[in-house]
């Protein structure tokens, strides 16, 4: 199958870095669609802005902006959090939604790390159930043609939160949700797997099973598991055998423990607790710590008012000794069923002062 990509990113030396790799930036697509947090968006922009202010401490952050209205209720937002203007840019790329994990580009990086090029793959909102998303799908390609950066665009849909990287040729993900007929009907596991090795430059994939309960993407990697060096996992547990997500998360646990990198070593596991349950609105939101953003200087956190954030805070603290690990309050972000990572998209820096 992966001969059937001759012109692919792979083909041509590219590969899509690990999130802890140095970044130029990071993108956002600034919150504007109130049915996403029904009755709740305007409690979002203090943390959003927050989470903006850590992470330009250490890089460009990129947002795409509708006009020019919203641009200036972004910056007065911004100021009020403290933020360094200087270090954050604008971008006319009109959006549907907010979530720039799965919508944004996928940055890759040439074997000499001197070259940048983007894939757009398809976007349909998780399986179509949030129209429209035409403006959305059209985002990556907006970027590369800006930047003037190399431009793959393979005809199937793929979203940021469903994949997971080492850096090193693997490729972690769930079946719950990359082999859900909503995305791709027309392809098999094996077809699947050769577009992930092609488009993001992989040579292994993983497969773990089932998200987390409340998860309305079909089981995003990202509110799970993710790799925190070559060989290391963070992966969520369950303490109560009765919650929804105890039996789904040990499944998940005892997958991990079977799993063999490139080098046939197992992985090396490290368990973080899972909240307490969030509930609005007789809703179960997908809570988790998993779903951390790792920028230059920072690893982010979201909390949820529990008594496992300082713990789980904790755990990341370790595995991430090079960068502050902070929390910020998500309890009223993940309304909008995601938090930190599934809002922002990294891009790599190159070994050269071009852009």
């Amino acid at each position: 199958m992966t001969n059937l990509f001759k012109d692919s990113p792979k083909q041509a030396g590219f590969t899509f870095p690990a999130e802890w790799a140095p970044h130029e930036a990071t993108w956002l697509s600034w919150p504007h669609k109130e049915a996403s947090w029904p009755g709740k968006i305007e409690t979002i922009y203090a943390p959003y802005c927050a989470f903006i202010k850590i992470v330009a401490e250490g890089e460009k952050v990129r947002i795409n902006i509708n006009d020019e209205a919203t641009k200036a209720f972004a910056t007065a937002e911004l100021e009020k959090a403290g933020a360094d203007l200087a270090n954050i840019e604008f971008y006319f790329h009109p959006t549907n939604d907010a979530w720039c994990r799965d919508h944004g580009p996928a940055f890759l990086l040439n074997n000499d790390g001197t070259q940048k090029a983007v894939v757009d793959w398809g976007y349909n909102a998780w399986g179509g159930k949030y129209p429209p998303f035409d403006l959305d799908d059209v985002i990556p390609t907006k970027i590369a043609e800006h930047f003037n950066l190399p431009l793959y665009t393979p005809d199937i849909v793929m979203e940021g939160g469903s994949v997971e990287f080492n850096g090193a040729g693997t490729i972690l993900t769930t079946t719950a949700c990359l082999l859900n007929e909503n995305r791709n009907p027309h392809l098999n596991k094996e077809q699947i797997e050769a577009y992930l090795k092609s488009f993001y430059g992989a040579e292994q994939i993983l497969w773990l099973g089932d998200g987390i309960v409340g998860d309305d993407t079909d089981g995003h990697i990202d509110d799970i598991t993710r790799f925190v060096n070559e060989n290391t996992v963070l992966t969520v547990v369950e303490s109560n055998p009765l919650d929804e997500n105890y039996l789904l998360l040990q499944e998940n646990l005892e997958a991990l423990k079977e799993m063999r990198l490139l080098n046939g070593k197992p992985l090396n596991i490290v368990e973080l607790p899972m909240p307490s349950p969030v509930i609005h609105e007789d809703t179960r939101l997908p809570a988790s710590y998993a779903n951390f953003y790792i920028a230059n200087k920072s690893v982010v956190v979201p909390t949820f008012r529990d008594v496992n954030d300082s713990i789980a805070l904790d755990i990341i603290q370790k595995v991430f000794p090079d960068r502050t690990v902070v929390g910020i309050d998500s309890t009223d972000i993940i309304w909008g069923l995601g938090s930190f990572h599934c809002l922002s998209q990294q891009e790599p820096a190159i070994k050269s002062n071009k852009n």
